[in-house]
């Protein structure tokens, strides 16, 4: 799958040289568990999740419509890379009301990009993703997935590129990528401190463009992440403020 190289690439290219070994030792040991914890959940278990919970749950209740769905491998591709991508980006507005905000805060206390914060959650908030569900779904529907995962693995594969700092500056590559494509620079101005509410899109920015939540990523943010006032284990497993009142 193309997501397992190029987060290789990623992670070599992100601590190589003198500002990656800064970057290394900058990272404090409350994010080292959140990011790594992160990618075990959000790499490995959910995966499996989406194997042997959901996909049984769909052969359990609707065994007749395994496979029953024929599409041309480019409106597979198409169906993963563009229609999920939309409902993707409503599910990300969503994360950032205020009911479900504090299921999310923690992915956003990155404070220097890179691509280990990619799967920085809480733990369990994977399965408020609708990738989760959706792609579980269209999977069980199609008698041949294999190009939807073609759709779904570069989906990933830009999800931890756009977390990362290599942001695009040569001119034929913005002239080509910037027009369409989010870019780390557009994603870095969703983490930007205290401008959270812009470029929820994965893939296209043609969703924030339409609804009127885009901001170009021709500068950069100078701060990024916001402070979340929670212990290691609240923001891993509980991330909630209680106030008690005698």
């Amino acid at each position: 799958m193309l997501v397992f190289p190029v987060f290789a690439v990623l992670i070599i290219a992100t601590f190589w040289g003198d500002r990656g070994l800064t970057q290394l030792r900058q990272k404090s040991f409350e994010a080292w568990v959140l990011d790594l914890l992160g990618l075990v959940v959000q790499g490995v278990l959910i995966p499996i999740l989406q194997v042997l919970v959901v996909a049984r749950l769909y052969e359990w209740f609707v065994p007749e419509l395994r496979g029953i769905w024929h599409l041309p491998g480019y409106l597979a591709f198409g169906l993963n890379f563009v229609a999920v991508d939309y409902l993707y980006y409503w599910n990300h507005r969503l994360l950032h009301t205020v009911g479900l905000w504090p299921m999310h805060q923690v992915h956003h206390s990155v404070t220097a990009m890179d691509v280990l914060g990619t799967s920085r959650n809480t733990l369990w908030s994977s399965l408020l993703i609708v990738y989760l569900w959706v792609n579980g779904l269209l999977v069980y529907l199609l008698d041949d997935p294999q190009w939807y995962l073609v759709g779904m693995s570069l989906t990933s594969g830009l999800d931890l590129w756009r977390h990362s700092r290599f942001v695009v500056t040569g001119r034929w590559g913005l002239w080509c990528l910037s027009p369409w494509l989010n870019l780390p620079q557009d994603h870095h101005w969703h983490h930007g401190g205290g401008i959270d509410n812009c470029n929820f899109g994965a893939n296209f920015k043609l969703w924030d463009q339409l609804h009127g939540t885009y901001r170009d990523g021709a500068d950069l943010p100078q701060l990024l992440g916001v402070a979340v006032d929670l212990s290691l284990v609240q923001q891993l497993l509980m991330p909630f403020r209680f106030n008690f009142k005698d």
